[in-house]
């Protein structure tokens, strides 16, 4: 079911420390990773300072795109957990200026308690 769900865009729990190491040189001095999701090669990072998409492009995945939204920039989110029948969580985060949300679906046992957390506890 992995591939599957990695082909259908299902996103998966990942190690903040694995994502710390992809990541280095992206954060700064003292920022910590909470909360992480990967979908195929892209990445949700959640530290304890901002939201941080990673975007990998092409057939290489050599070019990347770090989109960075600061917390203070998150306008509204919502959260939808897996139910009885259905095998993925949805998350909607929307952004001062952008139109629409920005939307990714997690599998099931997404770790949406802490999704809530990072973003709820650095809106303030």
């Amino acid at each position: 079911m992995g591939l599957l769900d990695g082909l259908l865009g299902h996103g998966s729990d990942v190690s903040p420390a694995d994502v710390a190491r992809e990541l280095d040189g992206m954060l700064v001095a003292g920022e910590a990773v909470q909360v992480a999701f990967r979908v195929v090669r892209d990445l949700m990072v959640f530290t304890d300072r901002r939201l941080i998409l990673v975007d990998r492009q092409g057939l290489t995945g050599r070019k990347v795109e770090y989109l960075t939204v600061p917390y203070r920039a998150i306008t509204s989110f919502s959260v939808e957990n897996a139910g009885s029948f259905d095998f993925d969580s949805e998350l909607k985060i929307w952004v001062s200026g952008q139109p629409a949300p920005i939307s990714r679906t997690l599998k099931r046992g997404a770790d949406i308690r802490g999704i809530q957390q990072a973003i709820a506890g650095s809106l303030r």
